[in-house]
């Protein structure tokens, strides 16, 4: 499931966007585009509304036993949206009871989702994977289509007697659209909260269905067969509900950094900055300095980085060894700081530009050959060469429809700078000069990473990009042919990190050069220097910094 956004829309501090107005806009409002543009929004606005749930059961007949009442279906999950909205419920087995409103004043609870905890007895050989995979199958078995199945908990503060209560910034699900035909504007304000008991549910085995395609006696008979399932695996306190949903692309924390892709594809040129291959640009939300994201690792179910402190704390920042414990604000990491983000979009049109110029190019070739083919000049080369010539042109064509594309998707969905944020600092040691046992300098974080962001992560893979071709390679890192070659090139182009050296390796290297000495060859893929070949000495340096407060030396 992904996770909510980080914003809370009932928050009054929210920062408003003013959206942009054409300079032209008397005028462009009588061009057949705006009218094409309008068309289209009116489309989006009837398929938008098809897919939210109707209140038909207001008009139903029938009476369903287990239906629950209006107001409980409609408001029992208000605060999982923004505006403190929430899906439609349509059946739960769990025990708290839901008092209603008894009047336009009245404080509406406000519910938010958290989540299971990791040591929960589900998460222990896959069992959550089998669970969810079997009530999935016992849905199907009673028709019913789920659109979703998750597991979550609801937390919310109960209002204490002649008192209200405040909830705080507290995160909210992302709003998928489908709510009900409803005129919220005419429900009560929610009231602010200042106090109160919070309650937390029992995990929760939430699923979704299509809004209008479930009753409430269907619920309560599937519901049986899942708890039969859950006994017989001695699995007790968990509850099980139903709520109407359409899943969309939830936003989350960001939209998911993009595959590595193999060599040959199109924007083998410029993914890398933004996939979940090694050597990621990255910054502090609040910082400038730019850095680069090391190896990926997990800790149980969570992903962490690591990375350089200096990158991601400001320079007067304390030295002091920082940790995040779960409260207060985080250090947050993000993708590409600003002046980084707006050279890549740049590099991206240099691409584009650079295909221009070359159709251009191959139109003016194609004109000239076509006439000589006319003219009877020079057959068969010049049908040879026009028809090759043809050939190539359709290929670049679509690589400019891909590139352009990919440059709308990444101005629309990443120019924010809190729509990069990928994870935030959980620990630093302060920076160390000298320090033992080889007085080298420490200068390190450890980062978690949004797991959303990263679901497409394959392991620690340096992408070698597109800059060399493998003889080229091959013929840099080892600058002679006379040694069998211990390195590979990948077919995909992505190469596997395989472990760390040792100091003890970095001083012993096992190749030579051309003159026969021993020396490391080393890969490095940086943002603006792309795939570079270099070497390690093992002869390290003494630094001595000064400083008014004293010196500070180290072996680097």
């Amino acid at each position: 499931m992904s996770a909510p956004p980080d914003t809370n829309p009932l928050d009054p501090n929210t920062e408003e966007v003013d959206l942009p107005v054409e300079d032209n806009l008397e005028d462009y409002v009588e061009t057949a585009q705006f009218d094409q543009e309008c068309s289209a929004k009116a489309r989006d606005v009837h398929a938008s509304s098809s897919d939210e749930s109707s209140d038909s059961s207001d008009n139903e007949s029938i009476t369903d036993p287990h239906e629950l009442s209006r107001i409980e279906a409609h408001l029992y999950y208000a605060g999982l949206r923004p505006k403190g909205r929430g899906p439609k419920l349509v059946y739960r087995d769990s025990s708290d009871v839901y008092e209603e409103p008894s009047g336009p004043e009245e404080y509406k609870r406000l519910m938010r989702l958290v989540a299971v905890p990791d040591d929960h007895e589900f998460g222990k050989d896959g069992l959550w994977d089998r669970v969810r995979d079997k009530v999935v199958e016992l849905l199907d078995a009673k028709n019913i289509e789920p659109t979703c199945v998750d597991f979550i908990r609801f937390t919310w503060l109960n209002k204490k007697k002649d008192e209200e209560i405040e909830e705080g910034e507290e995160e909210d699900e992302d709003d998928n659209g489908d709510e009900e035909d409803l005129d919220y504007d005419a429900m009560a304000p929610i009231m602010p909260v200042e106090d109160g008991d919070r309650y937390t549910t029992n995990p929760t085995i939430w699923v979704g269905v299509v809004p209008g395609a479930l009753t409430a006696t269907a619920a309560f008979d599937v519901t049986k067969d899942i708890r039969a399932y859950l006994d017989g695996l001695n699995v007790t306190k968990i509850d099980i509900a139903y709520r109407e949903t359409v899943p969309k692309s939830s936003p989350g924390h960001g939209p998911a950094l993009f595959p590595t892709i193999e060599d040959g594809e199109p924007l083998k040129e410029v993914i890398d900055n933004v996939s979940v291959a090694l050597s990621l640009p990255i910054s502090g939300l609040k910082t400038t300095m730019q850095g680069t994201m090391g190896p990926y690792f997990h800790a149980g179910n969570r992903l962490f980085a690591v990375t350089v402190r200096h990158n991601v704390f400001r320079p007067e920042a304390s030295n002091a060894e920082y940790r995040y414990h779960g409260s207060g604000p985080k250090k947050d990491v993000v993708l590409m700081g600003n002046p980084a983000f707006t050279n890549y979009l740049v590099s991206i049109q240099a691409h584009i530009g650079t295909f221009l110029e070359t159709v251009e190019s191959i139109e003016r070739k194609i004109s000239t050959l076509t006439i000589r083919v006319r003219d009877g000049i020079n057959l068969p080369e010049s049908q040879i060469k026009l028809d090759e010539n043809v050939a190539e042109l359709g290929k670049i064509r679509p690589k400019i429809d891909v590139f352009k594309a990919f440059y709308v998707n990444i101005k629309n969905g990443w120019s924010k700078i809190k729509q990069r944020v990928i994870g935030y600092v959980v620990w630093a040691p302060p920076i160390g000069v000298g320090v033992a046992p080889h007085q080298y300098t420490r200068d390190l974080c450890v980062v978690e990473l949004y797991k959303d962001r990263f679901m497409h992560l394959i392991g620690n893979v340096l992408s070698l990009g597109p800059e060399y071709t493998p003889f080229k390679l091959k013929g840099l890192l080892y600058e002679r042919d006379d040694v069998p070659l211990g390195f590979k090139y990948p077919e995909d182009g992505l190469f596997p990190l395989q472990g760390i050296l040792t100091a003890e390796q970095v001083k012993n290297p096992d190749t030579k050069n051309l003159q026969g000495d021993p020396v490391r060859r080393v890969l490095k893929r940086g943002f603006t220097t792309n795939t570079t070949i270099g070497t390690v000495t093992r002869f390290m340096s003494f630094v001595r910094k000064y400083f008014p407060t004293g010196n500070l030396e180290s072996i680097e």
